[in-house]
């Protein structure tokens, strides 16, 4: 084989077995459909060799690509990477290839990409980006576009999604700093464009009782805007003792704009974030916050993408994953209370 690349005959020649049965255990499809023993002969074979499938060809054949569209708002908001490791691990095992786009909160960059990715044929689409009026997503549903949302929801019936339960999650960080002596507790709500900010903050005035208005809305995921929402939300409610914050960076934010103003956490005001998001232990102080499994997240969007993609009549349903206070040193009783 000097000099040429290595075809199926091949391997097929080299592991003893007809061509059809080496095609079946090269393929993550069809694979179930060969003897283990078998199977891994085949594989150890086209490794041997340098054997490389030509997916393009396999595509022609069967009409699929093999490949998913990934849209993700924000790569450099460390919620994500976890999601996106998570969706790569369970796709990689059935034969999948990832295609990751960052949008940017853009919704120009996302129709553009969005169609570039159709164009390529990918087999289907998983979104991170979901706003709940959301034109270009609804546009796909109608045209029976395989779509799961992870971590966001979108007000489409029937849209296969992954979340964590942030309601709950919401309530367990009240429960705590009420269980510390808090009072007057604000919250740094994050954009109500979408689900998660919406979810939160309706979670927040339920379980928060008279302190219920006490909100400032922010205007991104970002230490920036929580920043600039700190700055509001304490010339609004100055006697305010703790923030739950809409996610960890506009907790960030808010330890910054806390130090600026010459204010200790948690001395003078403790703060809880939401997400757990990398290094959040790190902080100074480290981050009490909302722990979320978001690898675990995002292997969820994969299975749920796989299924409407490899089953005849898949059931489209919402994944809830349990979220869990992580308590650190950015929490402690109110002043008036030591």
């Amino acid at each position: 084989m000097a000099g040429r690349r290595p075809t199926l005959d091949d391997v097929a020649r080299a592991a003893g077995v007809h061509k059809a049965t080496a095609s079946r255990a090269l393929n993550p499809e069809t694979r179930n459909q060969v003897k283990f023993e078998t199977a891994h002969r085949i594989t150890v074979a086209a490794r041997r060799l340098g054997y490389v499938p030509n997916t393009l060809a396999r595509g022609l054949r069967t009409s699929r690509s093999t490949a998913v569209g990934v849209l993700v708002p924000d790569l450099t908001n460390p919620l994500f990477p976890p999601i996106v490791r998570g969706i790569q691990d369970r796709l990689d095992s059935h034969g999948y290839t990832a295609l990751l786009v960052n949008t940017d909160n853009d919704e120009e960059r996302e129709r553009a990409q969005f169609a570039e990715l159709a164009a390529r044929r990918v087999d289907g689409f998983i979104v991170a980006t979901a706003r709940r009026d959301h034109p270009l997503l609804a546009e796909a549903v109608g045209r029976g576009t395989a779509l799961v949302t992870v971590n966001r929801t979108v007000e489409l019936p029937g849209t296969p999604a992954v979340v964590g339960d942030d309601a709950d999650g919401v309530a367990q960080a009240v429960a705590h700093l009420r269980g510390l002596g808090h009072t007057r507790i604000a919250h740094l709500a994050g954009p109500q464009s979408v689900s998660t900010g919406a979810v939160r903050l309706r979670a927040f005035r339920q379980a928060a009782g008279r302190a219920r208005d006490a909100v400032v809305e922010c205007a991104a995921y970002t230490e920036q805007a929580g920043r600039a929402g700190a700055r509001r939300l304490l010339l609004a409610h100055p006697s305010t003792t703790a923030v739950l914050a809409g996610n960890d960076l506009i907790a960030l934010g808010a330890l910054a704009e806390l130090a600026a103003q010459g204010r200790s956490c948690p001395d003078d005001i403790s703060v809880v974030g939401f997400n757990d998001m990398p290094f959040a232990d790190r902080f100074r102080p480290p981050l009490t916050t909302v722990r979320v499994p978001h690898h675990e997240m995002g292997v969820q969007a994969a299975e749920l993408l796989l299924e409407l993609l490899t089953r005849p009549q898949p059931v489209a349903r919402t994944v809830v994953l349990p979220a869990r206070l992580v308590v650190r040193g950015s929490t402690a009783p109110p002043p008036a209370s030591r």
